[in-house]
C-alpha cells in the first residue's frame, strides 16, 4: 500500500510542478490537493526510517502552492490597448465607406 501511495505522490507531484509553471492560474490546485492527499498517505504508511522521499515531496508540492499562490495574487493581468490595431480598424471603416460612395456615385 506504501509504494502505491508513494507512486501517486510522486505522479501527482510531477503533474504539480508541470501545473504550477503553466499559465493556468488556481486550475494547478486541481492537481495539488490529490498530491498532498497522496504524501501524507504515504508519510503515515512509511515506517520512520522510510519517510525521506514523502518528506522531499511535501517541500515540492508546498514550494509549488506557494508559486500558484503567489502567481494569482501577486501577477496583475493587463489587457493593453494595442493602438497601431486600433488606428488600422478606424483607417479600414474609412477606406470602406470610401469605396462605398464610389460605387453609389458609380451608379447614379
Amino acid at each position: 500500500m506504501r509504494t502505491t501511495f508513494l507512486f501517486l505522490a510522486y505522479l501527482f507531484s510531477v503533474l504539480s510542478v508541470v501545473f504550477s509553471v503553466l499559465p493556468l492560474d488556481t486550475l494547478a490546485f486541481v492537481v495539488l490537493i490529490p498530491a498532498l492527499v497522496f504524501i501524507v498517505l504515504a508519510f503515515l504508511k512509511s515506517a520512520p526510517d522510510q519517510r525521506k522521499w514523502p518528506k522531499r515531496l511535501f517541500i515540492v508540492v508546498y514550494v509549488c502552492i506557494l508559486g500558484v499562490l503567489g502567481k494569482t495574487f501577486l501577477v496583475e493581468d493587463e489587457v493593453a490597448t494595442d493602438q497601431a490595431f486600433e488606428q488600422q480598424k478606424v483607417e479600414a471603416k474609412q477606406e470602406a465607406k470610401q469605396e462605398l460612395e464610389q460605387l453609389e456615385n458609380d451608379l447614379e
